[in-house]
Formats: C-alpha cells, structure tokens, sequence
C-alpha cells in the first residue's frame, strides 16, 4: 500500500506545479516593454546612422511616413538625420492610404492629409511606419505612392518588426526591434509629441 506521507507529498506537489503555473499566466498577461524611452532614442540614432551608411548626405532621398502613425516616426528621423548631418533640407512628408486598404468597403474609415510638397519621381523613397504587421499597410502605401510618380528605388523603415504575423511577401530594410509575437497580442507605439512619452509595449487581450 501506498503510505499516507508519500500521498500528501504527491498532492503538494501538484498543487506547487499548478500554482507555478497560474504564476506564469499572470506574468505573461502583464503588459510587456519593448522599448523605453531610453532604448527608443537609441533605436531611432541607429536607424538614421544605417540610413546614412547607405544614402549619404539625402541629396537624391526623401522620407515618407504612412499615416496615421508612421508620421511620428518619419519626423522623428527627419530631426534626427538633420542634426546629424548638419543639413535642414532632408524632404519629409506624410501619406494617407485608407483608399488604398483592402477592407477600406468594409467598415467606416477616416481619411488623413497627405503632405507632400516634392517630386518623388526617380528619387530614392524611404517608406516608414511605426509597425510592420500583415504587411496589407504598406502595400497600400506602395499604391498610394504611386500616384506621385514613379521613384527609383522604394526602402521600407519600421520601429517595430512583428516577423511572425506576414499576409504578404514584404519586408522591412531597416528595422529597429524584431519581436515575436500571436496575433491575438498587440503593439503600442507611444510617442512624446501625442502621449507624452516615449514607448513601445506589448499587450494581450487581457491588458
């Protein structure tokens, strides 16, 4: 027969396991920090030096965000790039693509400015957006864009890369933090300009 001791060691270690369990459940509901505001300025500086690396002083490139978040960001490297080179006339504008998105028919969207003042044709186009998700975004970007003209050569910028979630055959260039992450999760871009700090977290359903 099995003794009574050994019975109620089995059951407390059950019950530990269960506990441990539910322990880890609780943490991974807790809202995680990609980026603090410390780590975000590092990210955005090495984005712009990668930039430099490969377009020099910006005299054939220009800088387009996607609305309605990408814009933070693209601004961002445009302050950026601008004290780093020591040069103010780096082209940036924003670009509204809600007639562009493929579910744009199927629910009730609102359209944003699109500001852009300079000839795109046979530049060299760096696309931004905050997020890289399905990639249906940018591709709506793309089309957008060519509304514009026809550019040389189109690169993609994002902060935040969620690798695991692709709809489509896109892929960043530059790319600030890849993160692996469920499609049930979700990324929040902060930005001092709207939000009053600088951050990026992730979250469940539960948060």
């Amino acid at each position: 027969m099995v003794e009574k001791s050994e019975i109620t060691k089995s059951i407390n270690k059950s019950r530990e396991a269960v506990f441990f369990v539910y322990i880890c459940s609780l943490d991974m509901m807790k809202p995680k920090i990609i980026l603090d505001s410390k780590h975000f300025e590092i990210t955005v500086t090495r984005l712009c030096y990668q930039l430099i690396e490969v377009h020099n002083d910006f005299s054939n490139t220009v800088i387009i965000g996607l609305q309605p978040r990408g814009i933070f960001l693209a601004k961002r490297i445009q302050k950026k790039l601008q004290e780093i080179l020591k040069k103010k006339d780096i082209k940036c504008g924003s670009l509204d693509i809600t007639f562009y998105r493929d579910d744009f028919r199927k629910k009730e969207l609102v359209p944003n400015r699109t500001e852009i003042d300079f000839i795109i044709e046979d530049k060299n186009v760096i696309m931004v957006d905050d997020v890289l998700f399905t990639g249906r975004t940018i591709r709506a970007g793309l089309d957008a864009m060519l509304a514009f003209g026809r550019p040389n050569d189109v690169e993609l910028l994002v902060l935040i890369d969620r690798r695991l979630s692709r709809h489509l055959p896109i892929q960043a260039k530059y790319i600030g933090k890849t993160i692996d992450s469920i499609a049930s999760e979700r990324v929040v871009v902060e930005w001092s300009e709207t939000d009053g700090k600088d951050k990026v977290t992730l979250l469940t359903n539960e948060n």
